[in-house]
């Protein structure tokens, strides 16, 4: 990877290598949402999901950020289109009744409106959908929104099947620019899925990229390598992630941590330190 804090994605769009996470951050969203954009983040991850997110913090964050001179267009915004299985029955931000390609039309613009913003840089299907007929469904909805110009590139999370992400890809007249999974060993690392998306030219970002992980940051592995860079264990476990192309989310509370997360740019892991890494991701 190159030695700066974004890059260009297949769909040209211009994506941080580190993105701050907003799930489950309640009251405290637009705070911490300022005080991630004032560290340096320039990548914002949401979800039209009121049971974990609070979408329109963001928008009121936005609105702060550009009273101090900080205009949305500066940043990468990604939010996701959640089905009814991952809603809250009480809190559906679209018509639960109304066909699939409706209820993806409406949250899109839900969160237009609550991001106050024209357009997204990202839009992600949460989760895939069965049977094929309906993911299919929900995606040619999905890819009219990136047609019109609102959504400048469409991608899927929590899909951990390489065979369903292989035939969405194959069905797909806009192909998926991002697969965004838990990144942790039950699914082996995603090693196969990951591999595939490399060849594709299909961005891996990682959530619960720290909390599933303390066996990675505690090993001794990690340790010796710490010591010798003069950096935190999670600093040279997210640098190993973005120079084997993957792109976390880290949703720290802490301001410290916030901006030690972003200052992983000024050095570089040598060969042997990725090899003995990646040694530790396959003993799973």
């Amino acid at each position: 990877m190159e030695d700066r804090k974004w890059f260009i994605t297949e769909a040209g769009v211009k994506m941080p290598w580190i993105i701050y996470g907003t799930a489950w951050k309640k009251e405290r969203t637009a705070d911490l949402v300022v005080k991630a954009i004032q560290a340096g983040y320039e990548g914002i991850d949401t979800a039209c999901q009121p049971k974990h997110y609070e979408e329109h913090l963001i928008g009121e964050a936005f609105d702060r950020l550009k009273e101090q001179g900080i205009e949305r267009e500066s940043l990468f915004l990604q939010t996701k289109f959640t089905p009814l299985s991952g809603q809250d029955p009480l809190q559906v931000p679209y018509d639960k009744n109304a066909p699939i390609e409706l209820q993806v039309a409406q949250s899109f613009e839900v969160s237009r409106k609550n991001l106050k913003t024209q357009y997204i840089d990202s839009l992600l299907l949460h989760s895939p959908l069965t049977p094929h007929d309906l993911l299919m469904r929900a995606w040619n909805a999905m890819e009219t929104i990136q047609k019109d110009g609102k959504a400048r590139q469409l991608g899927i999370s929590n899909c951990y099947h390489l065979e369903i992400l292989k035939k969405l890809y194959a069905d797909a007249a806009v192909k998926p620019a991002v697969v965004q999974n838990r990144f942790y060993r039950e699914t082996g690392y995603d090693a196969q899925l990951r591999n595939w998306c490399a060849d594709h030219g299909i961005i891996y970002q990682s959530f619960w990229t720290l909390t599933a992980n303390p066996h990675i940051l505690s090993s001794s592995i990690v340790s010796t390598i710490t010591k010798k860079h003069n950096k935190t264990k999670e600093q040279i476990f997210f640098r190993y992630l973005n120079q084997t192309g993957i792109v976390p989310l880290t949703g720290t509370c802490s301001e410290q941590h916030m901006k030690e997360d972003l200052n992983v740019f000024d050095f570089k892991l040598s060969i042997e330190d990725l090899k003995n890494i990646s040694n530790l991701l396959n003993q799973v």
